[in-house]
């Protein structure tokens, strides 16, 4: 079965639902303000972003001021592939309590691990494209 950008983009936005109540079950405290959680919510976009691309959103648009949408419209596969994995595992993790930079230290060896294990591997990048 092949997996084409767009459906893989789609996979990665259920994925990001788990990670968005994640951060609304356990990182917003009920009595901030709208703006406040929102902050919330870009600070833990940026924190798998860093993991994987290098670096925040902002950063990247300031690089890429030319080009419309964000980071993920650009990413490859195999980084849509990895993005979606890591908004699991930092659900869980965020779940679990750990303070953010220790995720972003894990998050980041998860990155690492799984775009080389996809990069390396022929038989499964011949699959997903």
């Amino acid at each position: 079965m092949k997996l084409s950008w767009d459906l893989q983009r789609t996979l990665s936005k259920v994925n990001y639902q788990i990670h968005t109540d994640a951060i609304k079950e356990n990182l917003i405290p009920p009595e901030i303000t709208k703006q406040q959680s929102n902050f919330v919510y870009a600070s833990e976009a940026d924190l798998l972003n860093v993991a994987l691309f290098g670096l925040t959103a902002k950063e990247w648009r300031d690089i890429n001021p030319d080009k419309k949408g964000n980071i993920s419209d650009f990413a490859i596969i195999e980084q849509l592939v990895v993005l979606s994995n890591m908004e699991s595992i930092n659900a869980l993790l965020i779940q679990q309590g750990l303070p953010q930079n220790d995720r972003l230290t894990q998050l980041n060896k998860v990155a690492m691990t799984q775009m080389r294990s996809l990069l390396d591997n022929k038989a499964i990048l011949k699959k997903l494209k």
